[in-house]
């Protein structure tokens, strides 16, 4: 089904605009055909979609009129054509169409040169002259324009708010739905924008409930704005909200910087790893705090890391790694056995301490404040799906950087840190926590292992597959401790262990 857009440009400043506003909408396989008169907005437009997808004002945008075609290399790959004195639709084979559509996005200007070989599903951008202006409509397939229209609501929310000269550009994206812009504010320190509209429920899989309600995942913003608003609280550094729109989904927020705790060769920091686990083990000293209310009388209840949810997420193991390793599923037998020791695991925490779990508390969600003291220094971000549960889960995830390898000597070194800081604070059982360390190790890994597959196979984001050794080698080391060895067991008869850590060396025991 095709939809359609009408905007009215004022002036060239409003085409840039948008140009810059279609290029946060724009990914890889789309087409943007530019239809209009001589002098109507098509290179302008042209022109401001590329200088902000290589976030440079001044790139030099030169005119393909007579190449036909201009490439970009930018973070995607842009081919910029101008088909006007194209002789003939075939030509456009010639000129190597298919595979920049392929790797990147296709601009293309006078597309009724080649309408036949331009692909049905794209997007259309159509000028024509309106008193000192210009019309533009905009049409294309829901999924495209879904994009679209989500990008000009951003660009809605910013002028509402004042802002609607700012600067957009390309900040990041996670293996979620989530997206982040970097906005700049004549005046004003650079901030962040968060786009994160609200989930689709998918199937329904136990219950009566979806897999974002089992796993407990935030299905709107909400969550991130009170789980923000307790860290903040409790003396912590998490980014403040400057602005909100809860039901679109958008957030406008504190930019905390931009450095991390790698270095710039992508190894570990170790100042920095130690530093972001004693902030951590002052946070877990903390009381806990399970509703959170925000203005407009809008409430928060942090779940708990429950029995449900630890099984589903190390379902994934079973649903999605196993096959992929093996070409085949899981008999019923080895499903029910699996399930049966991870029942046997979860009784054992039962007695374990638990807190505040921010989830993924790693490498890219911590931000490094080398210019601030005590706490401020470490800068907490991604913490929307927050729990109450173990708090050896949190340490886990720092200690086992999912993103990069950490060497047996700073593993340690970070555990007997938190363990210290702990003792310090008030009661604390050290072999406890070091046992549920073991068990939220291998509970995290079994759910990463089948996560990388299915970003890999369902969502088309196979890079993040270059984890897979690196959690096994974690997962190996968690079964070291004599409490995981019922799954020891079944992952050897299951033969999940074998070579997957191939490419790593495996830590040493803790």
């Amino acid at each position: 089904m095709m939809r359609t857009i009408e905007l009215r440009l004022e002036d060239e400043a409003a085409t840039i605009q948008l140009g810059e506003d279609l290029a946060l909408a724009l990914k890889t396989g789309d087409c943007l055909a530019l239809s209009g008169d001589l002098g109507a907005g098509k290179s302008t437009l042209a022109r401001a979609l590329l200088r902000a997808m290589a976030d440079d004002a001044a790139l030099e945008v030169p005119s393909p009129t007579f190449t036909l075609v201009q490439n970009y290399e930018l973070r995607i790959p842009v081919a910029h054509f101008d088909l006007y004195r194209l002789a003939d639709a075939s030509e456009l084979e010639e000129l190597g169409f298919d595979e920049a559509l392929d790797a990147g996005i296709c601009l293309v200007e006078w597309p009724e040169k080649a309408l036949a070989a331009l692909p049905q599903k794209r997007l259309t951008a159509d000028f024509s002259h309106l008193d000192t202006g210009r019309l533009l409509v905009l049409s294309g397939d829901d999924a495209a324009m879904a994009r679209v229209e989500r990008s000009l609501a951003i660009r809605a929310f910013l002028r509402a708010r004042g802002h609607g000269e700012a600067i957009r550009r390309h900040l990041s994206g996670d293996a979620s739905s989530r997206a982040y812009e970097r906005i700049e504010i004549a005046g004003q320190r650079t901030k962040i924008l968060m786009d994160a509209a609200r989930q689709t429920p998918g199937p329904i899989l136990q219950d009566g409930k979806y897999y974002q309600q089992l796993a407990h995942i935030a299905e709107d913003v909400i969550p991130f704005v009170a789980v923000a608003k307790d860290i903040r609280d409790k003396g912590f550094c998490a980014p403040e909200i400057y602005e909100s729109d809860l039901e679109a989904g958008i957030l406008l927020i504190e930019n905390l910087g931009r450095e991390g705790i790698l270095s710039h060769d992508g190894t570990p920091i170790p100042e920095r790893y130690l530093e972001s686990v004693r902030v951590l083990a002052h946070l877990h000293a903390q009381p806990v705090k399970r509703d959170i209310t925000l203005p407009g009388a809008i409430s928060h209840h942090i779940p708990d890391f429950d029995r449900t949810a630890m099984r589903i997420e190390t379902g994934l193991l079973i649903d999605w790694y196993l096959p992929w390793k093996r070409g085949e599923r899981a008999s019923d037998s080895e499903r029910r056995s699996y399930f049966e020791v991870w029942d046997q695991l979860i009784d054992l925490l039962a007695v374990s301490e638990k807190k505040l779990l921010l989830r993924d508390y790693h490498s890219p969600n911590i931000i490094w404040r080398g210019e601030k003291t005590g706490f401020e220094r470490v800068g907490i971000i991604d913490f929307q799906d927050a729990m109450i549960g173990p708090t050896a889960y949190d340490v886990a995830a720092i200690t086992q950087d999912a993103r990069v390898t950490i060497e047996p000597g700073l593993c340690r070194d970070m555990l007997d840190l938190y363990c210290r800081e702990r003792r310090t604070l008030g009661v604390f059982d050290e072999a406890l926590f070091r046992r549920d360390w073991h068990l939220m190790s291998a509970q995290r890994n079994c759910k990463l292992a089948g996560i990388w597959v299915r970003l890999m196979q369902r969502d088309g984001k196979p890079f993040y597959m270059k984890h897979m050794p690196r959690t096994f080698a974690y997962l190996e080391e968690a079964l070291r401790h004599e409490a995981l060895a019922p799954l020891s067991d079944w992952c050897a008869k299951a033969g999940i262990l074998e070579s997957a850590s191939a490419k790593l060396d495996v830590p040493e025991p803790l």
